[in-house]
């Protein structure tokens, strides 16, 4: 008996729109990594790109369970001494509420060249609307 592994040419790739109004970040990131990585697929390889597409919108209107909004840090550094900046969870999702769900996402996907790559498959809105509409994309239902 041998194992059987996807081909790079046999996988098929959807598009998925996720709503984000009214749930919660974490349910949201981890939804949607499962998706990018292809775990919601019977040809599922750890070693293979076998994920779809996800569309994210309304994301300025997903929610932070408890004190995260004045609590949860979000950290980057300018690579020069002294550069380090830092934020709360409520600032960024008033200035960029995309990025709050792209670094939640990010977090949760491989630390390598594969999970980079699945995070390319990521695109994140904060209103309603995307420009994505020729793909097709099914509504994704949490």
């Amino acid at each position: 008996m041998k194992t059987w592994t996807p081909k790079a040419g046999e996988v098929e790739r959807k598009w998925f729109v996720i709503d984000a109004k009214g749930k919660v970040l974490g349910r949201v990131a981890a939804e949607t990594a499962r998706i990018l990585r292809g775990k919601h697929k019977p040809q599922f390889a750890a070693h293979m790109d076998t994920g779809d597409f996800v569309i994210i919108v309304n994301a300025s209107h997903v929610r932070l369970t408890g004190n995260k909004l004045q609590q949860k840090t979000y950290y980057r550094h300018s690579q020069y001494p002294g550069g380090l900046k830092e934020t709360n969870a409520g600032a960024l999702l008033k200035k960029k509420p995309e990025r709050i769900i792209e670094m939640a996402v990010k977090g949760m996907l491989p630390k390598n060249t594969l999970g980079r790559a699945q995070y390319t498959k990521l695109k994140v809105y904060a209103g309603e609307t995307h420009p994505h509409a020729a793909q097709k994309p099914e509504i994704y239902q949490m």
